[in-house]
């Protein structure tokens, strides 16, 4: 009986260390300091950029305001080979959570640190290196709003404009991946005087102005009694006929997409005929300035959230942020959420789970390495950036 007594207080002993083991071990991870290196160009012409980014994570890092996350930034010098030697010098430190490089051009050769992850600004994404995410505001998160505002307002007939641009094929993946329902597709050169032609083209413009031209010639050959007032309305018009479709989407921006405005509007076809929707616009003010952008649709980012962050970082830096650095303030709010959640020891692992984080921007889906952007949509009327979801 002794014997039996003792073994059963051996036992207990041995099960209260194993669950002070084991929960020693959960305080000491959750513990674990979280370090993110951070690649940004801040020598040459994109400096500015690496700066605004760096003032924006030091905001994250004050509102964040937990000493177990530490910020690592490293000057890659705009540059693939020196952004190579920046995250040796970081990995070689302990870091496996990197936020950057900025560019698409920087991103390269970084499979070499396969237990490491990248989370990059750019949104053209390319699959060939595993342990690279892109966090930029992709086409797939465009088009997936756009799917929606459509099916949402029981439009059917859309066609879609894509320049002969370095992004075609990142907006033809975006399309493919959320399966939007297009009439058709088409593609056009980015030359001023070539847009134009192009518009015509598929807009049948000259078609729809010789059914005019027909039309009151018919009506002058008739013996109709109110000929002279159908021909004078007839003659207030540019064209005739219907269009064939009830929504654009123009995938283009800055000076090429006013281009492609002025020549809708040109061909008779106007905000009042159909939809007129685009790509995110960053709430580019000269878009407000300009008669022919009113009345245009486009996905984008939370405004409100926007503008109070663009505030936030004036008062504190005395200048206005780069789009790219509302972003970074975001990723360090989703690194750290994330890896409190989870242990640190295989941070592959913690970007493949899916988790759903709302930020500033708005919300963000994780799930398989890739990040999506669940956005809002707004309209340009009136002088103003109306929120339409």
């Amino acid at each position: 009986y002794y014997i039996i007594y003792n073994m059963k207080k051996l036992l207990n002993l041995i099960f209260f260390v194993f669950i002070i083991f084991i929960f020693a071990e959960k305080l000491f991870a959750s513990e674990e300091k979280i370090k993110i290196g951070l690649l940004l160009p801040l020598n040459g012409q994109n400096k500015d950029i690496g700066k605004s980014v760096l003032q924006s994570v030091n905001l994250a890092i004050n509102k964040i305001d937990d000493s177990i996350l530490e910020i690592y930034p490293k000057n890659n010098f705009d540059n693939p080979d020196d952004n190579i030697k920046a995250a040796q010098e970081l990995y070689n430190q302990g870091i496996r959570i990197f936020i950057g490089p900025i560019f698409d051009k920087n991103i390269k050769n970084l499979e070499k640190f396969s237990d490491a992850i990248f989370i990059t600004f750019s949104n053209k994404y390319k699959n060939n290196q595993k342990n690279v995410i892109y966090a930029g505001v992709n086409a797939a998160s465009q088009m997936a709003t756009i799917k929606k505002f459509l099916e949402d307002n029981d439009i059917k007939k859309t066609i879609c404009l894509i320049p002969e641009a370095d992004f075609k094929e990142e907006i033809k993946e975006g399309i493919s991946q959320t399966k939007i329902n297009l009439k058709k597709i088409f593609y056009y050169d980015i030359e001023p005087t070539e847009i134009t032609k192009r518009i015509e083209k598929i807009t049948k413009y000259e078609v729809r102005k010789q059914n005019l031209l027909d039309e009151i010639k018919r009506v002058e050959d008739s013996e109709d009694p109110n000929k002279e007032k159908k021909i004078r309305n007839l003659e207030k018009r540019d064209t005739l006929g219907k269009l064939g479709f009830d929504s654009i989407i123009i995938s283009d921006f800055d000076e090429s997409l006013k281009s492609v405005i002025t020549s809708l509007i040109y061909t008779d076809v106007s905000t009042k005929r159909v939809y007129f929707i685009t790509l995110n616009q960053w709430f580019d003010d000269s878009l407000l300035k300009e008669d022919s952008s009113q009345n245009i649709y486009f996905p984008s980012i939370n405004k409100k959230n926007y503008d109070d962050f663009s505030k936030l970082f004036f008062k504190r830096f005395n200048s206005n942020p780069s789009q790219i650095s509302f972003l970074s303030y975001d990723l360090v709010g989703l690194v750290y959420y994330l890896t409190k959640k989870n242990n640190l020891d295989d941070v592959n692992k913690i970007f493949s789970q899916k988790n759903i984080f709302k930020g500033k921007t708005g919300i963000f889906e994780i799930k398989d390495k890739k990040i999506s952007h669940v956005l809002n949509f707004y309209k340009v009327e009136n002088g103003e950036f109306i929120k339409i979801f």
